[in-house]
């Protein structure tokens, strides 16, 4: 039986995983190349683990605006409805793999959200 998300470490694994299927697929790993050519891979994980933690464990370690970044990405890649469907599909496949709880049901809540305010934010079609 699998447990609910309950520390740092569990949104630690379930983040790395997550990214591991991102940076492999097709049609999202472009928005990842420069992160992983300039080795700064690594320090954006521990940002988006602090954004989670935050989120599922309430925490405040985070404290940038997630949305700036990536509308400043959309403007010289631009995000489509597909990237959203593809990337929430990793994020719930990966949290089913790992969690099942209400953290975890939160979790896949919450970055399903996230995705929708983003694609209204950027007129995604």
């Amino acid at each position: 039986m699998k447990q609910d998300i309950q520390s740092r470490e569990d949104i630690s694994a379930f983040i790395h995983q997550f990214y591991d299927a991102l940076i492999k697929d097709n049609i999202l790993s472009h928005f990842f190349e420069k992160l992983v050519n300039s080795n700064q891979l690594d320090h954006h994980l521990e940002i988006i683990i602090d954004f989670w933690e935050d989120i599922l464990l309430k925490t405040s370690k985070y404290g940038n605006n997630a949305m700036k970044p990536h509308l400043e990405m959309h403007k010289n890649k631009p995000f489509a409805t597909a990237h959203f469907k593809q990337w929430l599909k990793h994020f719930n496949t990966t949290i089913d793999s790992k969690f099942d709880g209400p953290k975890a049901t939160l979790a896949k809540t919450r970055a399903l959200s996230i995705a929708t305010v983003m694609q209204i934010k950027m007129q995604t079609s």
